[in-house]
């Protein structure tokens, strides 16, 4: 079995693991120490710098705000691997906050202090605390492959007509037909001043 190793840059790291017996991704937690400032850009693109408060070791992260938030930790990832972080779905959905990055990425020659790239895209600052998971991330295997220049250009591979967009955004496939059925008539039928008189066969 492939093992992942996990050296701690403090005590009170939490150590990662994989929350079911079949999660694909173990979570990232969040790891600030006191007087040891958070760097990051408002949404206005100006440097900032924020610390975490002394009793609660909570950080606020602030509307628009973009900001790298310390694990604590570093992973020793083996060769041949690297390690991709993600969002949470539920931080995202219910707090707004997501990967400014969409997917971080790790090298296995990368051994410094795991940073996740945050970003608030709500309307409310959002308060944060030592010990949050804020991400999830996964050990994959890397595909060996070489990049050389073609001097042909690609030809057309499939019935694809365009570039980017070409395709839309609505297939065929989604369109549903609702059809309507016409009531059946009424057994009454009206007679004189509106009397209804019975049908007989």
């Amino acid at each position: 079995m492939t093992t992942l190793k996990i050296y701690k840059l403090y005590p009170g790291v939490k150590i990662p693991k994989h929350q079911t017996e079949q999660s694909a991704c173990f979570d990232l937690s969040f790891h600030g120490v006191a007087g040891v400032p958070i760097t990051g850009y408002t949404a206005t693109n100006k440097p900032i710098e924020r610390f975490i408060t002394f009793d609660r070791q909570a950080l606020t992260i602030s509307p628009g705000d973009r900001i790298l938030l310390p694990t604590g930790m570093i992973l020793d990832i083996p060769d041949g691997h690297s390690v991709r972080v993600h969002a949470r779905s539920g931080l995202s959905l219910k707090q707004g906050l997501v990967l400014a990055n969409a997917e971080g990425v790790i090298d296995s020659d990368y051994v410094e202090e795991v940073m996740v790239l945050m970003h608030n895209i709500s309307d409310n600052s959002i308060n944060i605390q030592t010990g949050d998971r804020i991400a999830q991330a996964e050990l994959v295997r890397d595909l060996d492959y070489a990049i050389e220049e073609s001097a042909v250009r690609p030809g057309v591979k499939t019935t694809r007509i365009g570039g980017m967009g070409s395709t839309g955004v609505t297939s065929q496939a989604d369109t549903v037909t609702i059809t309507v059925a016409e009531p059946p008539p009424s057994p009454l039928t009206p007679r004189g001043r509106g009397r209804p008189k019975k049908n007989v066969a």
